[in-house]
């Protein structure tokens, strides 16, 4: 009776979040000239808790990729799957990204949000160049792979876990007993992951408060169409396209798809990276979802590296609005060229920080329009981005759904069970269970 009436996880987040943005509203129509407030309170506790906690998930991401996919890998029996498993992943992932664009493209030109906007004011705005597609290729290998970890390089770090789990695979009874160590040395990470993730309330309540005692409602007023039109075409991708790819190709149900993911889908929108993320999707897929960790292993850390159809909307939405606000005239070859930049850009420029804005300059330099509308949509683009990271994290778990299922790894019962894995959801400290 006491678990029944204790609140769930997904719950207790959104009681957070929903308290952390009333108190950040507060405190800046209130308190915002009140400099204990602002020191103490605003840049002090709101601040050190909400980075503590994004601090915490990350410090699980390494480990977890590395072990969880080595796990998977070293699972493998015929090493011809892997091959099928990626072939299939990223086709999915380039897929849902050109998909995302287009839309994007096509919803900006319909309700043109950036039609009688001046941006004739822009200030400057520079980005780093991105890598071109020969470097992207060589930086996937790692010269040292403790670098690699050290440094938080994703793609590396599934490119070595990968090779590490094919040696596994393949060298016998030796390489039995070091499979068996990463599959205790699993277990405990995501018994970990299971901890951290009961602070999230606290952890959530904190990153709101901050970002909304921050956030003033005239950034958003300015420019209400084009946060409109961004936010309805993210949320249209996420509801209909992810939902017809889910129920075509796996014959499931996207409702009951989109419920277990209420927990993850709020950790990406409270914490704006879908890095951070990755240990509250891995264990949603596995846990929640049905889906067999040696394909949830490779699907998840990839896509939250290069599926980015919340970035590629942005980018599409954001490239119609600076060419409606300079008055510039876009055509369809200008159009193609922009979906196809965006998609490749997904790829190319993976691990790179700031990846959102590289792409919009690379997009943007593409049919020559001028880079310093950026600048203009800044003031908006940290709350957009906690929705765009969670039609990212979607995605990923979409496409982990559908790879999973045409391969035979995915169990429907755990799918359909509505209870699946809530029990993993709270951890008992001080207790042995016989």
């Amino acid at each position: 009776m006491k678990n029944q009436n204790k609140m769930s996880l997904t719950k207790r987040v959104l009681v957070g979040m929903g308290l952390g943005i009333l108190v950040g509203f507060v405190i800046r129509s209130l308190f915002a000239d009140v400099a204990f407030v602002q020191d103490y309170i605003v840049n002090g506790v709101f601040y050190v808790g909400g980075k503590v906690f994004i601090a915490t998930l990350k410090m699980l991401v390494v480990p977890l990729i590395f072990v969880s996919l080595v796990c998977g890998t070293s699972s493998l029996k015929d090493l011809s799957t892997l091959g099928r498993l990626g072939g299939k992943t990223l086709s999915f992932y380039m897929l849902t990204t050109a998909i995302a664009i287009t839309l994007a493209i096509l919803m900006a030109n319909l309700f043109e949000p950036g039609v009688g906007v001046d941006l004739a004011q822009a200030t400057s705005f520079s980005t780093k160049d991105a890598p071109s597609l020969g470097d992207v290729i060589i930086n996937m290998f790692p010269t040292n792979p403790i670098s690699s970890m050290a440094e938080g390089n994703i793609l590396q770090i599934i490119i070595f876990s990968i090779l590490f789990g094919i040696a596994i695979s393949v060298s016998g009874p030796e390489g039995e007993r070091i499979a068996s160590l990463f599959y205790d040395f699993n277990k405990v990470i995501m018994k970990l992951v299971v901890m951290l993730m009961n602070i999230a309330p606290y952890g959530v309540f904190f990153l709101m408060a901050k970002l909304f005692s921050d956030i003033g409602l005239e950034a958003i007023f300015n420019l209400i169409n084009y946060f409109l039109v961004l936010s309805a075409t993210l949320l249209l991708h996420a509801l209909v396209t992810y939902s017809l790819f889910f129920k075509a190709l796996t014959g499931l149900n996207p409702i009951t798809f989109f419920k277990k993911m209420e927990t993850a889908i709020t950790f990406a929108f409270s914490t704006a990276s879908s890095n951070a993320t990755i240990p509250v999707t891995l264990e949603t897929a596995t846990k929640r979802l049905g889906v067999n960790n040696k394909v949830a292993s490779f699907t998840v850390p990839l896509g939250a590296t290069i599926n980015m159809d919340g970035t590629a909307i942005m980018q599409g939405v954001a490239t119609v609005f600076i060419a409606q606000a300079f008055n510039i005239h876009l055509s369809l070859s200008d159009y193609g060229a922009v979906i196809l930049t965006a998609t490749l850009a997904s790829v190319g420029t993976a691990g790179v920080p700031g990846v959102g804005l590289i792409m919009l300059a690379m997009v943007l330099n593409q049919v020559g329009l001028p880079v310093e509308g950026i600048a203009m949509i800044l003031g908006v683009d940290r709350l957009l981005d906690m929705i765009r990271t969670a039609v990212n994290i979607t995605g990923d778990s979409v496409i982990t759904c559908i790879v999973a299922k045409s391969e035979g790894e995915m169990d429907i019962d755990v799918f359909n069970d509505p209870s699946a894995g809530a029990s993993e959801e709270s951890v008992q400290l001080g207790t042995t269970k016989k």
